[in-house]
């Protein structure tokens, strides 16, 4: 849903998807190997053109930066404007991105909404561009999705059904 609200939000073509090898502000927090993040990805939005998947940063391996794939799709679409989704609860930690103020003259953030955390604010960065989709509001993440698997809860309706099937028949998160 939250992809679907930031490609209506910013009126894009299309959106693309980029597991990271390793998230720099999150070490050790990746609890799905590469390959099958890649596949939960393809379960959930293969079927829909306005999606797309990318492998580049798990290819490239180690820490995974965004600045280092904003320059690989820069390549990829060079007349293209770009923009980079993250949630609201991101902005406090934006300016300890690698090379933020790069960054921000090279793509427009969307920034969605999450609860808990309404209202948040960046650290000032000259030349920031963003804008707040204010989209549909569901208090779920996927620490929870995680923990309702550890326990035994459903998951079902929380995310599209075959990825549902995908985490069941590989066991993950147990």
């Amino acid at each position: 849903m939250a992809a679907q609200d930031a490609l209506e939000y910013g009126d894009l073509r299309r959106l693309f998807f980029v597991p990271a090898a390793q998230a720099p502000l999150k070490p050790g927090k990746v609890q799905a190997s590469g390959e099958q993040r890649l596949a939960m990805l393809e379960c959930a939005f293969g079927n829909d053109a306005r999606f797309g998947i990318t492998d580049y940063e798990l290819k490239r391996g180690g820490v995974s930066y965004t600045i280092d794939t904003v320059r690989y799709f820069q390549t990829r679409f060079p007349d293209d404007e770009l923009y980079w989704v993250i949630g609201e609860d991101q902005l406090p930690a934006l300016h300890e991105w690698k090379e933020i103020e790069s960054l921000v003259r090279l793509v427009e953030f969307i920034v969605l909404s999450r609860p808990g955390h309404e209202n948040a604010k960046p650290v000032n960065i000259p030349g920031l561009r963003m804008g707040r989709c204010n989209g549909h509001l569901l208090e779920l993440s996927s620490t929870e999705i995680r923990r309702r698997v550890r326990e035994g809860s459903p998951i079902d309706y929380f995310m599209p059904h075959k990825t549902v099937e995908y985490v069941r028949e590989n066991g993950l998160y147990r």
